[in-house]
């Protein structure tokens, strides 16, 4: 070998190595950081030069998504997304979400519906594991973890690609079943040629004037994707850049300007469970909710709801273990009354929502018991606690009569609801909060509703109120005429799609609320979404279940957190 051209070489290479060096200004930014770090003389040096020279590498890209089917709250299979980053050349995984399917807990309910949606769920989260792992890991890659919108862009076309392909299988299937020759007969074959009689009992009045159910949104099978896809990133972007989640969303609800101070939504708690499949004639109450008053803080909050709790349980344990000794002297045959009002009864069981399952026979009753059991601690309803009752109005309608079942066997027409609803709040001015007192189908008693309650209680659309992704492409909200709406972040829901409509409700002086669906995971990012947002009430569930009460704890860490850096208002 020559040793000159070795040499010419290794000069060659020096001269490249130099030039490559500097064109990237290596010696200026090494020189400014030995004599910084010189000055400073760090503990650790190399860890300080770690985080000088990090600042000038490459922004993270998303490298790859991972999606797999996991176990919700109540065990059943839900999904999961994880988030990988290229960080200073190097793949990391950054965080995962989970996000709750949209189908609702079903209760006492026949076995081939609870198989059907056993299969619909199953193959819902199956379609939603393949889009993560195929597409949109292919289509999201090297982009910006922090670019939310061009993210919410990508998935929101996906969506809509998806949705067409479905509508298309579902045409070409309606073609060919109407290229099939009927072997039906006619009514009028069947009849004898004679005029079909109508069979059944005769439609009352009732029944020809209730507004039909409107047709319910199809979901399209796959769609948890779209939205555990877009929280996930957004808590990737949220950890890259090294904020809070909850400030990440107030970030970009706000274009960038960090807000001077945030608020804390106020926990709408449950309590009791009185609804439809509880024990007891009384079906009207699926959840009565503690809100407490806006000068307590949180925690103040919290073990406040919790005395009362506890004093509730108190009160029902004798039920629990058996009559009272009321009953009990009245089945050996005395006549003597005691003047005690018999508690209701009550088993030992906390629902899926986190709480208490107990019966009553009247509207009034469960009412009365929260009264007692606040009184019992020195607490007084209406001052020291205020109560919400989410009615669940569209469980109890009977189509037949045309009314709601309130109790077993006691029915209202929409009209007698109403009436009913300002009897109660006149007589409980402590309830400053109905949750879907009506169907949404039921406006004219809505409207109603309103200008009777307005000023005294706030009316909230839940399952009464259309679902996001309807809303966002209607750019109206086209809600009953209610004080706000409950918004759950299920299906294709996108970040930027909370972060748009809440501004529309805001607009609108409608009042935000978040809410948690039936089958809750054990992923708190919907508390970070609700402050980030501004809502004004986050409903949790009760103060029981792990999947619940790790939503609670998220919410006081971030109480904590803003009243240590000041900007809790």
């Amino acid at each position: 070998m020559d040793p000159n051209s070795d040499r010419r070489q290794l000069q060659r290479l020096g001269r490249d190595a130099v030039e490559y060096y500097r064109s990237r200004e290596v010696p200026q930014r090494l020189e400014e950081a030995l004599n910084t770090l010189f000055l400073l003389r760090p503990a650790d040096l190399y860890g300080d030069l770690a985080n000088y020279f990090s600042k000038f590498s490459k922004a993270p890209v998303i490298c790859k998504l991972v999606g797999r089917k996991v176990l919700d709250g109540v065990g059943r299979p839900t999904l999961e997304v994880e988030i990988y980053c290229i960080i200073k050349n190097y793949e990391k995984r950054i965080c995962s979400t989970l996000i709750s399917s949209h189908s609702q807990i079903l209760e006492n309910a026949l076995s081939e519906a609870t198989e059907a949606d056993e299969k619909e769920r199953n193959d819902s989260v199956n379609t939603a594991v393949e889009w993560v792992n195929e597409s949109l890991n292919t289509m999201l890659r090297d982009l910006k973890p922090t670019d939310q919108c061009e993210v919410d862009k990508i998935l929101g076309e996906y969506f809509t690609k998806k949705a067409e392909e479905k509508k298309e299988i579902q045409k070409e299937d309606e073609e060919a079943t109407l290229s099939l020759p009927s072997c039906v007969p006619s009514a009028a074959a069947l009849s004898g040629g004679k005029k079909a009689s109508t069979i059944g009992k005769k439609v009352s009045a009732a029944e020809r004037t209730i507004p039909p159910a409107e047709p319910i949104e199809s979901v399209l099978c796959g769609s948890l994707a779209i939205g555990a896809t877009s929280l996930a990133i957004a808590k990737t972007g949220a950890t890259i850049s090294h904020i809070p989640l909850y400030l990440h969303i107030a970030l970009l609800k706000h274009n960038q300007d960090s807000p001077k101070e945030m608020t804390v939504p106020l926990p709408m708690v449950s309590l009791l469970n009185c609804g439809k499949f509880s024990p007891g004639k009384l079906k009207l109450m699926k959840e009565i909710m503690l809100i407490p008053p806006v000068q307590l803080s949180l925690r103040q909050s919290i073990e406040r709801v919790l005395d009362i709790q506890r004093e509730m349980m108190r009160l029902l344990e004798p039920a629990c273990k058996g009559p009272s000794p009321q009953l009990a002297d009245r089945k050996k045959g005395g006549a003597r009354s005691t003047g005690k009002k018999v508690l209701p009864p009550a088993i030992k069981r906390i629902s899926h929502l986190g709480c208490l399952i107990t019966g009553c026979d009247n509207l009034e009753q469960p009412l009365l018991l929260m009264q007692t059991a606040c009184n019992n601690i020195g607490l007084e309803l209406g001052t020291d606690m205020y109560l919400a009752i989410n009615c669940a109005a569209h469980e109890l309608i009977d189509y037949l009569k045309g009314k709601y079942e309130i109790l077993t066997g006691t029915f209202k027409s929409p009209d007698e609801m109403v009436d009913m609803y300002v009897e109660l709040i006149n007589k409980f001015p402590s309830i400053i909060a109905l949750v879907d007192p009506l169907r949404k189908e039921d406006r004219e008693q809505w409207n109603n509703l309103c200008c009777a309650l307005g000023s005294k209680c706030y009316l909230i659309a839940e399952d009464a109120a259309t679902s996001i992704s309807k809303l966002i492409t209607d750019q109206d909200v086209n809600l009953p005429k209610c004080s706000g709406i409950v918004l759950k972040y299920i299906n294709q829901t996108k970040v930027s799609d909370l972060i748009e409509l809440t501004g529309l409700l805001d607009g609108q002086r409608h009042i935000t609320i978040l809410g948690s669906p039936d089958g809750e995971s054990s992923d708190d990012s919907l508390v970070d979404l609700a402050v980030g947002l501004g809502a004004k009430f986050i409903k949790l569930g009760g103060l029981s279940r792990g999947e619940r009460v790790t939503k609670y704890n998220r919410l006081l860490a971030i109480e904590e957190e803003l009243a240590k850096n000041r900007t809790l208002r």
